[in-house]
């Protein structure tokens, strides 16, 4: 379980981003936080991860005072943070990329099989290198692949249906599907996409640098649209593409 007390961070100019906010996300949920732009959600991923560093507050994971320990640590804990874009590795295989997060040597049919997970032909991608010839989509599910491969037990991505294709986005929510059935753990996901919403256990609505409303995709989808609440509106899935 993942709880965070009273998190407060501002940025170097002074302006607050969040203020004393108070979060509990249960064990093997799949949460997505949702909000205007500018409301902290990243933020907020950012600190649950070590990438950014609360200003006040304390952060617990199993049951454990996680609120000093850096990035590698909570990495070593079991948190997993997907970048909206994610990270370029030029001269690093797929498969390589792959063996790093599993932390061991990997099968041809341990990888193949991660890869058919994320709708990639292993043996089209594993001796690619992750670089600029893979696009947006591809990089999002070799990057979901790593997150498999590790098997961390709380897992956060940031806005993953940014810049990817309609097949791969459809491609997308079955993995969080599956996701949510095979992992042992939680999965944060920060996104306004209707059909990411829809697949929710719980939605958590980040406004003004706290939490204004959470509650299940029934109980909040309703809100969401009725108040514009999320960036202006609640995005439908044929107005991204």
């Amino acid at each position: 379980m993942l709880r965070l007390e009273n998190i407060s961070w501002s940025t170097p100019d002074g302006v607050d981003v969040l203020r004393n906010l108070n979060l509990t996300v249960p064990d093997g949920k799949l949460v997505v936080i949702t909000g205007p732009n500018g409301g902290g959600k990243t933020t907020l991923a950012k600190i649950i991860a070590g990438i950014y560093r609360q200003e006040s507050g304390r952060i617990y994971f199993n049951q454990e005072d996680i609120t000093d320990a850096d990035i590698t640590e909570r990495a070593k804990m079991g948190i997993s943070f997907a970048f909206q874009q994610p990270v370029r590795f030029k001269g690093i295989t797929v498969r390589k990329l792959i063996e790093l997060a599993a932390g061991s040597k990997m099968t041809l049919a341990d990888v193949c099989n991660i890869m058919s997970k994320v709708g990639l032909c292993a043996e089209e991608y594993i001796d690619r290198e992750v670089n600029a010839t893979l696009s947006g989509g591809e990089m999002k599910r070799i990057e979901i692949a790593t997150v498999l491969a590790r098997r961390t037990s709380l897992t956060l991505f940031d806005e993953p249906e940014a810049g990817i294709d309609l097949w791969s986005f459809t491609s997308l929510i079955k993995t969080f599907e599956d996701m949510r059935k095979e992992l042992n753990g939680s999965i944060i996901i920060i996104s306004h996409q209707e059909r990411i919403l829809n697949i929710a256990d719980e939605i958590i609505l980040v406004a003004d640098g706290n939490i204004k409303a959470q509650g299940t995709p029934q109980k909040m989808m309703k809100r969401l649209a009725e108040n514009d609440a999320v960036t202006g509106k609640c995005y439908k899935q044929e107005e991204m593409f």
